[in-house]
C-alpha cells in the first residue's frame, strides 16, 4: 500500500500556489502587472473603500501605470473610459503619461478628455502634483488650448458647471487664444470680465436676458444654471422638453419638487424619453447609475417615470449573453460588500453599494438566462428564490437586502460540489477579500481548490470572477477556464459573452486591451 500521507494530498498541490494575501490577510493571488493596473483603472473611484483609503488608490494606480510599457498605460487609459465609462481613473493614467510619452500622450487625449468635466478632472490631478508635477507643462497645457479651442459652445457651457478647478480657472491657466471676437467675448463673460454682450454666442445672450428678466423664454442650457431663478412649473417644464437624457436622469428629484409634472405631457415626454433605446445607447448608459436614479427616486416623480426606468434598466444590459447549459450566479452579499460602490467621498458618494451592483448583475444575467441558479453567499450560501420573470431593478433589490456576514468565496464552489451540481458556466460578483475559508491551509486558496473539483468533474466548464473593488488580488488564477475582469458597467458583459464563446485570447481581459488601436 503506498504512503496515503504522500500520495493523498497530490491533487491540492498541483494547485497554483497562492502569491500574496488580500485585505484580510488571507491567502490570495497577485495580478501581473497589465491586469492590475486594468483591475485598479476598471473600479477605482477616489473615494474611500471598506478597505482602501483614497490616498492608497491612487497612490497603487500610479504604481501600477509606472510598471507597464507606455503603449498599454495609453490602451488601458483608453479602454477604461471608453469601455468602462470612468472618469478619475482614465484621467490620472493620461497624467502619467503625458510624463511618460509625449507623443502617445497627444495620440490618446482626445480619446480620454470627452468633455468639459474631464478636462477639468485632468487638469486637478496635473496640479495635485500626484503623477510627479504640480504645473501643466507645455505639451499638457497646448493640449488643454486646443480642447477649448475645438470645443462647441454648448460644450464650453456645459463645462463651466462645477469647480475645484472650475472652467473659468482652467482657462485662466492656460490662456487659451480666441480666434474670433465671439469667442473672445465667451472667454471673457466665463472668467468674469466685462465682454462684449453683442459678440456674445446667442445661447449665451439668451441666458443673460432670462436671468435679467427681459426674456420669458426657457433658454436651452444646462439645467444647474437656473436652479437658482424663480422658474415657473410650466417653465421647468420646457427645461425638461429639452432636456438629454442623461440630464433628465439626474434630474428627476428636481423636476419633480418644481413643479414641471404637473403636465401630463412632460410626464408622458419624459417617460418616453428615459425608455428611448437610441438615446440610451447615446447617453452611454451605465445599468448601475439606472439603479442608483430608482434607489433615489421621489415619492413625488409619477409612476410612468418610475415604470420607464425599468425599461431603460432592462435596455441597458441588452448585452447580456445568453449562455448554453447550466449557468451559476454568485453575487457576494457580505459585510464589506455594504460598502458604497465609488468609496466615501464627502458630498460625492453614491448611495449604491458594492452589494446592490452585485446584485444588478446578477439579476441581469438571470433576466437574460432564466434558468440560471443564483446562489447568493456570505460565510454562507444564503436561500433566496427568485423570480426570472420580475424586472431586473425588483430582483436586483431582492439580493441586496439578504446577507452581511463574513466573505467565503469558495463557499457556492462548496455547496455545488457537495450536492453534485456540475455547471458549465459560473459567474462571481465579488470585492474578492475571502478570508472565512482562508485559515484552512494548502498552497493554493480554497476557492481555486472548490473549482478543481468542479472542472474536474467538467472539464469544459468556465468561471467569471467580475471584481468590483480596486483591492489588486483575486481568489482564482488566471487561466484558460478562468476569467478576472474589473468593473460595474455594461462592459463586463461582452467580455463574458467573448470568453464563454471563445473569442479571447489566451490572456483574456488584457488581450482585448492589448487591441486597443492608437
Amino acid at each position: 500500500m503506498a504512503n496515503k500521507s504522500v500520495f493523498a494530498s497530490l491533487k491540492g498541490k498541483m494547485l497554483p500556489k497562492a502569491d500574496a494575501l488580500n485585505s484580510e490577510g488571507a491567502p490570495a493571488y497577485a495580478y501581473g502587472p497589465e491586469h492590475k493596473l486594468a483591475q485598479l483603472a476598471m473600479t477605482g473611484t477616489f473615494g474611500a473603500s471598506f478597505y482602501k483609503d483614497a490616498q492608497s488608490q491612487v497612490t497603487e494606480l500610479v504604481e501600477a501605470a509606472e510598471a507597464v510599457s507606455s503603449v498599454f498605460l495609453a490602451q488601458t487609459a483608453i479602454h477604461v473610459r471608453e469601455r468602462g465609462h470612468m472618469k478619475d481613473t482614465p484621467a490620472l493614467l493620461l497624467a502619467v503619461l503625458s510624463r511618460r510619452d509625449p507623443v502617445l500622450f497627444r495620440a490618446t487625449f482626445g480619446r480620454v478628455i470627452t468633455s468639459g468635466k474631464m478636462l477639468r478632472v485632468f487638469v486637478q490631478i496635473l496640479r495635485s502634483g500626484q503623477v510627479g508635477r504640480k504645473s501643466l507643462g507645455s505639451r499638457p497645457k497646448a493640449m488643454v488650448q486646443d480642447w477649448l479651442k475645438r470645443a462647441s459652445d454648448a460644450q464650453l457651457l456645459a463645462a463651466s458647471v462645477g469647480n475645484d478647478p472650475s472652467l473659468a480657472d482652467v482657462i485662466r491657466m492656460v490662456h487659451p487664444r480666441p480666434e474670433s471676437a465671439e469667442r473672445a467675448a465667451f472667454y471673457a463673460w466665463l472668467i468674469g470680465k466685462p465682454a462684449d454682450m453683442q459678440a456674445l454666442p446667442q445661447v449665451v445672450r439668451d441666458l443673460i436676458a432670462f436671468r435679467e428678466g427681459a426674456s420669458e423664454v426657457v433658454p436651452d442650457v444646462p439645467f444647474q444654471l437656473l436652479t437658482s431663478l424663480p422658474l415657473s412649473g410650466a417653465q421647468w417644464g420646457e427645461v425638461a422638453r429639452n432636456g438629454s437624457w442623461q440630464m433628465l436622469r439626474q434630474g428627476l428629484n428636481m423636476l419633480a419638487r418644481k413643479g414641471a409634472f404637473a403636465d401630463q405631457a412632460i410626464v408622458a415626454h419624459v417617460a418616453q424619453v428615459l425608455a428611448d433605446p437610441a438615446r440610451i445607447r447615446a447617453a452611454k448608459a451605465m445599468p448601475y447609475q439606472l439603479l442608483a436614479t430608482y434607489q433615489a427616486l421621489d415619492e413625488a416623480v409619477p409612476f410612468d417615470i418610475a415604470m420607464a426606468l425599468h425599461d431603460a434598466m432592462e435596455m441597458s444590459v441588452a448585452n447580456v449573453p445568453e449562455l448554453s447549459g447550466k449557468v451559476v450566479v454568485c453575487p457576494d452579499v457580505s459585510g464589506s460588500m455594504t460598502w458604497s460602490v465609488s468609496g466615501f467621498r464627502k458630498g460625492a458618494s453614491s448611495a449604491v453599494r458594492c452589494v446592490d451592483v452585485a446584485g444588478l448583475i446578477s439579476a441581469a444575467v438571470l433576466r437574460r438566462n432564466p434558468r440560471a441558479m443564483v446562489l447568493p453567499f456570505e460565510h454562507r450560501v444564503v436561500d433566496l428564490k427568485l423570480e426570472p420573470r420580475d424586472t431586473i431593478l425588483t430582483n436586483a433589490g431582492k439580493l441586496a437586502a439578504v446577507g452581511g456576514g463574513g466573505t467565503n468565496c469558495s463557499m457556492p464552489l462548496g455547496w455545488l460540489n457537495d450536492h453534485r451540481v456540475t455547471p458549465d458556466v459560473v459567474i462571481f460578483v465579488s470585492d474578492n477579500q475571502s478570508w472565512v475559508d482562508g485559515r484552512k491551509g494548502g498552497q493554493g486558496t480554497a476557492m481555486m481548490r472548490e473549482w478543481t473539483r468542479i472542472a474536474a468533474r467538467n472539464p469544459a466548464a468556465k468561471l467569471v470572477c467580475i471584481d468590483i473593488q480596486p483591492y489588486g488580488t483575486t481568489q482564482a488564477i488566471e487561466r484558460s477556464d478562468v476569467l478576472n475582469i474589473g468593473g460595474f458597467s455594461d462592459a463586463v458583459f461582452d467580455q463574458i459573452a467573448d470568453f464563454i464563446a471563445g473569442r479571447m485570447g489566451p490572456d483574456h481581459w488584457v488581450g482585448q486591451i492589448r487591441a486597443v488601436e492608437l
